[in-house]
């Protein structure tokens, strides 16, 4: 199974440790192989689904700085 074929039904979402109580919250479900985040102000939106291998890299650029806040 490749990551655009995963189903959401039965997900358990959690909330990230680092989120903040002004409802802009990251939500994260593992589900089999993979990990799927999702905005919960937005639930219904479609969410970003990684494997193992873009999940190590994404988390290995967020700890790096690679991932800049962007400006208004």
């Amino acid at each position: 199974m490749d990551k655009y074929e995963v189903s959401l039904t039965g997900a358990q979402w959690r909330k990230s440790t680092k989120s903040g109580n002004n409802g802009g919250c990251v939500e994260f479900a593992q589900v089999g192989a993979f990990v799927a985040i999702r905005d919960s102000r937005n639930p219904e939106r479609e969410p970003l689904i990684f494997d193992a291998n873009e999940w190590d890299c994404f988390l290995d650029g967020a700890g790096k700085g690679e991932f800049p806040v962007p400006t208004a």
